[in-house]
């Protein structure tokens, strides 16, 4: 990575993120020197770190998903439960993940997806389909698990002895 290229980042969708994993990536944006962008179109409270910050959009259909796609860049990471952003964030060559510690993965987008959009078509129909699984500690291990390998794989790419 030459000096001109910026450092990637990690972006999160942070309308439903959990907020214990907003403070998994809170310590690791002070341990790892990453810059974590948490995007809402709400106010958010964020630590006082020069590492996190906090971008407030306006409310809108979409707004802070429109604002990651616009700002990802290849190597950057995106934490989203928004299926159809992550496919967006994969077509811009940047990685995704849910808070869940399912990475999505462009072998497997295109399925979410359509999964996706038959459960839509169920509720409009009226069927109940039930909402998301309860949070479980495994989850945010997963979580946890795969943040550590996007960070494994960003210091390694990084030439020796610069921080993030």
């Amino acid at each position: 990575m030459n000096d001109a290229e910026p450092n990637p980042q990690i972006w999160v969708d942070a309308d439903a993120c959990p907020a214990v994993i907003k403070e998994i990536l809170f310590r690791a944006a002070e341990r790892t020197q990453v810059a974590v962008t948490l995007v809402a179109n709400q106010w958010l409270r964020t630590p006082g770190s020069r590492h996190v910050r906090a971008l407030q959009v306006q409310g809108g259909f979409d707004a802070a998903d429109d604002a990651i796609a616009e700002r990802v860049r290849p190597g950057d990471l995106v934490v989203t439960q928004d299926i159809p952003l992550a496919a967006r964030v994969l077509e811009r060559g940047a990685e995704a993940v849910n808070p869940r510690g399912e990475r999505y993965t462009t072998d497997t987008i295109a399925e979410r997806l359509s999964m996706r959009n038959f459960m839509d078509e169920l509720r409009g129909a009226g069927v109940q389909t039930g909402g998301p699984a309860v949070f479980h500690a495994r989850d945010r291990q997963a979580f946890a698990n795969q943040l550590d390998r996007w960070l494994a794989a960003r210091a390694s790419a990084r030439p020796s002895g610069k921080p993030g």
